[in-house]
């Protein structure tokens, strides 16, 4: 989708749809009322009659509204005006995405960053707005042919203009083509998770790093198994020994930065497909194990991101990537490994394999002398309980850090919240055989998967995304979500600000 910003009068925009927003209580920003006045209160009249509903991202379609020179007027609920914030400007955005994916108009001209906001600056908004339209005109059709791809592929907005009041400075433009990396970077990690095992396999991953790296002319370096074994990452590769096809090592090198400047490193855990092992998961759903790399995916997405920001920093992608297999050779429950960093690990439960890999990345992470060490893992099951599909889960052994990604995760959207770290869970790790068990137990599954990855991160300020809940959703809109690329995203974007 092609981005510009401009000014002038609403009414008088040109283009197949525009975009305006209006208060339930029947308030009007400055752009509606602009095009309100020239239609001689029409859009007034019909919201004093109650034909938009008033929940925020509530939206009606008029065509051929008289006194604009638009072919059709989308109108969106704002909500309540003493409501308006964050959540309701993102659910007016979205309903406004939605809309425009689905227009046979080609052209669009989208007013709802002018609406002002008592916390929230004109840049953040128009950040928000490229991202979310962007983002909302995502498909995935690779895999699909016929009439329904056609179809699709010649619906939907392909220019768009931000209309704005404000004098069009380079912060704006900044935020603009911010937005749209963020959201070229989502669409990056939505369309490797979406692909299926067969397909994005631990070499396909292998691949599309090194096609990033050859394209925005970062380092990337992927280590085969050999050199794993060289490293001793027998934690890592216990877990591929059941798989035919070749574990991957992938190590990705943005030097946008300072030559002297310490890196932030950003691991993902990138297991293609995950049948649980030995410790064999059941049948139901085993399909959506295909994004159990989406962790590897939001560290591929985001290096996108920033790559196209061209960012001021230094960041180093970690992935080390496998399949789950069972099989004659798979890693059995009750079997001893020893990892990277010389620890011993009793395997007591083979789907609990993803610490398994990320325990060595973690190790390997240490050589970078990083800033700081982020983690992102759809690690387990019981974060999805404790916090359902809305937050991220987030643990961390430096309170600075996890502050800061918090109020990232707020600025962005794409939200986390913070779970304990505390000694007193260490001791479910406990082994009769091992340093350690690579389970704790029932109980606190998300902590104890945390306090596991935490006696590998001992060298530097840590902080672990749990995208368990958040990564992909299910039922008829199944897919992936490409998060927690917003948040990764601006998390390097104020880093790269406060240099």
């Amino acid at each position: 989708m092609e981005f510009t910003i401009k000014t002038g009068s609403p009414a008088k925009s040109k283009a197949g749809i525009l975009v305006l927003g209006a208060f339930a209580d029947g308030v009007l920003p400055a752009a509606t009322a602009n095009v309100d006045a020239a239609a001689q209160g029409r859009i007034a009249h019909l919201l004093k009659r109650g034909d938009l509903e008033e929940k925020a991202g509530a939206t009606m379609l008029l065509p051929e509204l008289a006194g604009t020179q638009a072919e059709r007027v989308l109108l969106v609920s704002l909500g309540k005006q003493d409501e308006f914030g964050d959540k309701a400007y993102r659910d007016a955005l979205g309903a406004a995405a939605k809309a425009l994916a689905a227009t046979p108009a080609k052209d669009a001209v989208v007013t709802l960053a002018d609406v002002e906001m008592e916390k929230r600056p004109l840049a953040w908004r128009l950040q928000q707005a490229a991202r979310i339209l962007a983002d909302g005109a995502y498909r995935f059709d690779a895999l699909k042919s016929g009439k329904d791809k056609k179809d699709k592929k010649d619906r939907g907005v392909r220019k768009l203009t931000l209309q704005v009041e404000a004098e069009l400075t380079a912060e704006l433009d900044t935020a603009v083509r911010q937005g749209q990396a963020i959201a070229t970077g989502m669409a990056l990690a939505k369309d490797l998770g979406n692909l299926p095992g067969n397909i994005c396999t631990p070499t396909h991953l292998a691949e599309t790093a090194e096609a990033l790296g050859k394209q925005y002319k970062f380092d990337v370096e992927v280590l085969e198994r050999a050199d794993m074994e060289k490293l001793g990452m027998g934690s890592f590769l216990s877990v591929a020994r059941g798989s035919h096809q070749p574990p991957k090592f992938i190590v990705m090198n943005y030097k946008g930065g300072k030559a002297k400047a310490k890196p932030i490193v950003l691991v993902g855990k990138g297991i293609t497909f995950d049948t649980g092992g030995i410790s064999l998961k059941p049948a139901a759903e085993m399909d959506e194990m295909k994004y159990d790399m989406c962790g590897a995916a939001s560290v591929l997405g985001t290096f996108k991101a920033i790559a196209q920001m061209g960012l001021p920093l230094n960041v180093v992608g970690l992935i080390p990537t496998t399949e789950n297999m069972p099989g004659g050779g798979a890693t059995k429950p009750g079997d001893v490994v020893t990892s990277m960093s010389g620890q011993t690990i009793e395997v007591l439960n083979t789907d609990a394999e993803g610490r398994l890999i990320l325990c060595d990345a973690l190790t390997y992470a240490e050589r970078f002398k990083p800033e700081c060490v982020i983690d992102i893992a759809t690690l387990t099951g019981a974060c999805v309980i404790a916090l359902g599909k809305i937050p991220s889960g987030l643990l961390a052994n430096d309170d600075e850090l996890a502050a800061e990604i918090l109020r990232r995760g707020s600025d962005s959207g794409d939200r986390a919240w913070q779970l304990p770290l505390w000694d007193e869970y260490q001791e479910l790790l406990k082994s009769n055989f091992a340093d350690m068990g690579n389970i704790g137990g029932r109980y606190a599954g998300t902590i104890t998967a945390a306090c596991f990855l935490s006696r590998f991160t001992k060298a530097y300020k840590w902080a672990h995304l749990d995208i368990a809940g958040t990564a992909w959703v299910s039922g008829d809109a199944k897919g992936a979500t490409g998060r927690p690329v917003p948040l990764l995203s601006e998390f390097l974007i104020g880093r790269a600000s406060a240099d």
